[in-house]
């Protein structure tokens, strides 16, 4: 299966011209040719089936076969806002791993002890969009800017709000208190883990504390371990 993530394309279109780009790889890179079979998913649910009518490395057009809408959509809303990491590879690992097992919303949150002020949201996007052609995934994760998280804490959210942390204190099991089919957003912090006036403030906007077992975690493994659950309990 050849597939191409193709943004801007429209549902009812009989045809569709891949960018430059992806028409260089197409022809150059996979040998492909007039007639052959490729997959378009548009980040939006729609997944293409289309065959090649023209095989220009610059301008390839495509003629679409079919289209399912809503292509294997979840039953669940989930976000994670998480500090980047000082080593910005294990916040691109988090990213890839996470959108393989199934995310929808990432935002990047300073803290009072982050190591990271700052991450390159261009760059971390093209990592989200390999890991959706990899693992077939229609939906294309949205990743939110970084911002500090008081701003994040007085944001709207329609759904059940957690934050993970590592202070003493009440704390609750995150398999035993998420509503199925819900809308989720976790906080997960960085490596020297929220200060206590954050975590009082996070309560205070209607955050619950939670656990996430008794191991000590790093901020990917962390934030990993908090989707995989979601995600594990929702297909019960």
């Amino acid at each position: 299966m050849h597939l191409f993530y193709t943004p801007d394309i429209a549902p009812l279109h009989p045809q569709y011209f891949l960018s430059e780009e992806e028409s260089k790889h197409a022809i150059r890179v996979l040998r492909l040719e007039a007639g052959d079979e490729v997959q378009l998913i548009d980040g939006r649910g729609g997944f293409y089936n289309a065959v090649i009518h023209d095989a220009h490395p610059k301008r390839t057009i495509l003629n679409i076969t079919s289209v399912t809408p809503e292509f294997n959509k979840r039953n669940h809303y989930l976000q994670i806002a998480v500090a980047p990491t000082k080593n910005i590879e294990r916040l691109e690992w988090f990213l890839e791993k996470a959108t393989e097992i199934g995310i929808d919303e990432i935002s990047l949150i300073i803290t009072q002890r982050s190591e990271r002020k700052e991450a390159k949201v261009d760059r971390l996007s093209k990592i989200i969009t390999a890991a959706i052609k990899q693992s077939l995934k229609a939906y294309h994760p949205v990743l939110n800017d970084a911002v500090k998280l008081n701003q994040l804490l007085t944001q709207p959210f329609d759904g059940q709000k957690f934050i993970a942390h590592c202070e003493p204190g009440e704390k609750f099991d995150l398999r035993k208190e998420i509503s199925l089919q819900g809308r989720y957003l976790i906080l997960i912090g960085p490596e020297g883990d929220f200060s206590p006036a954050e975590i009082e403030l996070a309560l205070e906007n209607g955050f619950k504390p939670i656990t996430l077992g008794e191991a000590r975690l790093r901020t990917e493994t962390a934030a990993l371990e908090a989707c995989f659950e979601v995600n594990f309990l929702n297909r019960l």
